[in-house]
């Protein structure tokens, strides 16, 4: 599978993804380590790649919504930003009714 079907895969297939350094419990920068501590306070679980270890994706994902920097945050297949944006969000509310929305569209019908 080419790398940016990959991508599209796990953007499309996780209500919400975020693209990284290291993981949300070993975060390898502070851009990702902040913006996986402001997706964990929402409180809504989320799935992460770790681009470190996928240099295909580390060096691809810039190219896949046209963003140059990691983190990437993807909300119900859109990217919504990177560290900056996504504290903002959070700050604001926005992030957490998002990310809620995005969960509650994906859970199967009985689940919610």
């Amino acid at each position: 599978m080419d790398v940016l079907d990959r991508i599209r895969e796990q953007v499309e297939s996780n209500p919400i993804v975020i693209y990284m350094k290291g993981t949300p419990q070993f975060p390898m920068c502070g851009f990702s380590s902040r913006a996986a501590a402001a997706l964990q306070d929402c409180g809504t679980p989320f799935a992460y790649v770790n681009v470190l270890s996928d240099p295909e994706i580390f060096e691809n994902l810039p190219r896949y919504a046209d963003w140059p920097t990691f983190p990437q945050i993807y909300i119900d297949g859109e990217l919504i930003g990177g560290c900056d944006i996504t504290l903002e969000m959070h700050q604001s509310g926005e992030l957490k009714k998002m990310m809620e929305e995005a969960a509650a569209k994906a859970a199967p019908a009985g689940d919610s």
